[in-house]
């Protein structure tokens, strides 16, 4: 039987901004975009109270806790915070996946025949604590599913142990929407079938379940009972992302290789947001046909917009492309990556847009990333179609 630890830093980045300022604690705290079209990305437990919650356009947030203390964030202090975690754990753990900026995964198989599993759960959580100042809270079973469940049910601050044969009774009465793998819109069909505990989910027969929601219902069916396989995975840090073009034919063609840019940042957002990261650093290359080659790079804040991407990228060009002669290769680079995908998208003032990203994404996920390109390729694209039936 494995002994799987799962850690989460309590409203991590409301805990830092308290950290740095102890006025702030006790007080109704909204992070995230400021703008009128900003959406909250975390907010305190106080703040909570009124209905605020992630994803929340901050407009209605106001209008919610109008005497909340609304602030734009600081991701570089909380990527650094997430960090000094990070080491903590690297150096206690035999075995870990950190999950998210703020979310940890420990294999603690066979440590009950040294020290104990939850004594030693219990010590990487208080010196966690003791070093950082951050509140975290822990749950530690028999996998990960299980233990993200009993994290997520004694937070704040909390810490359990759940032995194997407790698992089904401390399922069964929790509403299904407290499994990790069930979302919103598969909780709301289960209720329209009648389905609110995990108790009544895990009566039902795996070929109903199969029926109506495909391969989703065998995992519905292992979830209900707390069955889990899947690995603790050491995460192995990507530090950038690249893809650069060599043209068939040299070219001045400058509407061309603007467009060739916007392409290759589409593309590699697309992957950002597939990995969940985000970068800070851009960085454009071109060679002209002479080999000479040059760079200029920009630092932005956390991002994997495609505006803001496309937008610095080709400034960069702008800034690059001065000798109009003609080029051979064009490069983007983004770097200094970090965990955060949407959750820390959020603080940028793009509540549609990040809505618009995930419905694109999902498009480029089942049809490839080439499926889908802006109206100024497809102009370009129908021209050339054009072009060579006239030509026929």
């Amino acid at each position: 039987m494995r002994s799987i630890l799962h850690m989460d830093l309590d409203a991590f980045f409301v805990s830092v901004e308290q950290r740095k300022d102890d006025r702030l604690k006790g007080k109704a705290l909204i992070i995230g975009g400021t703008g009128d079209r900003g959406v909250v990305s975390s907010c305190s437990y106080e703040a909570r109270r009124f209905g605020i919650h992630a994803a929340m356009p901050v407009r209605l947030a106001r209008r919610l806790c109008p005497h909340g203390i609304f602030i734009k964030g600081d991701f570089e202090a909380y990527e650094r915070c997430s960090k000094q975690v990070t080491e903590i754990v690297q150096e206690y753990s035999p075995l870990f996946e950190k999950a998210s900026i703020d979310e940890f995964y420990v294999d603690l198989t066979g440590m009950d025949r040294f020290f104990g599993c939850y004594q030693y759960a219990l010590e990487l959580r208080n010196r966690i604590m003791h070093e950082t100042h951050l509140p975290i809270s822990l749950g530690l079973s028999q996998n990960k599913l299980v233990a993200k469940v009993v994290t997520n049910e004694v937070k704040p601050n909390g810490y359990m142990e759940l032995p194997a044969p407790q698992v089904q009774a401390f399922l069964a009465p929790l509403h299904v929407q407290r499994i990790p793998m069930i979302g919103r819109q598969t909780s709301r069909r289960l209720t329209y079938l009648g389905v609110r505990q995990v108790q009544t989910l895990r009566e039902i027969p795996l070929h109903i379940l199969e029926r109506i929601f495909g391969k989703q219902g065998t995992l519905l069916y292992k979830s209900a009972r707390g069955e889990d396989e899947s690995p603790i995975v050491p995460a192995v840090e990507r530090k950038s992302l690249s893809t650069e073009t060599t043209f068939s034919q040299d070219s001045i063609d400058v509407k061309m290789m603007r467009s060739r840019i916007t392409r290759m940042v589409e593309q590699l957002s697309h992957r950002l947001r597939k990995e969940h990261k985000l970068t800070t650093c851009i960085t454009v290359k071109l060679r002209y046909a002479s080999f000479e080659t040059i760079t200029r790079q920009k630092r932005i804040p956390y991002s994997s917009n495609d505006e803001l991407l496309i937008q610095t990228a080709l400034e960069l060009f702008d800034q690059l492309y001065q000798k109009r002669i003609r080029v051979r290769l064009l490069g983007v680079r983004f770097s200094h990556l970090v965990a955060g995908g949407h959750q820390v998208a959020l603080f940028q003032d793009i509540s549609k847009q990040t809505d618009l990203y995930r419905a694109l994404d999902t498009i480029k996920y089942k049809y490839g990333v080439n499926s889908l390109v802006r109206g100024s390729e497809a102009e370009k694209k129908l021209k050339k179609i054009n072009k060579k039936e006239k030509g026929n």
